[in-house]
């Protein structure tokens, strides 16, 4: 495991949704597809891996939250996800119920 990818796996957490709302208030959040892994991300977004971030936006695998989605976290404000902290960006993940 590389020093990076190791650090960043330190920072792996869980949070609620009522808790990242100011992040997505300064537009800050990113949410990642369950089909990628959450440090694959993390590692591509710190070493500026552009070819890989690049691709990930073009098929939707990484994403601003959608007004859907934030319609129904806000309906349920204990939702949980999985998340990396990545300055300036929070990376989340939906655990599923």
């Amino acid at each position: 495991m590389s020093d990076l990818r190791k650090e960043l796996s330190e920072t792996l957490d869980e949070a609620e949704w009522e808790w990242l709302i100011p992040h997505v208030q300064r537009d800050a959040v990113i949410v990642v597809s369950l089909d990628l892994d959450l440090l694959d991300v993390g590692e591509a977004i710190a070493t500026d891996n552009t070819s890989s971030v690049q691709q990930w936006i073009e098929n939707q695998l990484i994403t601003k939250p959608s007004n859907t989605q934030m319609g129904e976290w806000n309906s349920d404000r204990t939702k949980r996800f999985n998340t990396l902290i990545l300055q300036p960006y929070v990376l989340v993940q939906e655990i599923a119920a």
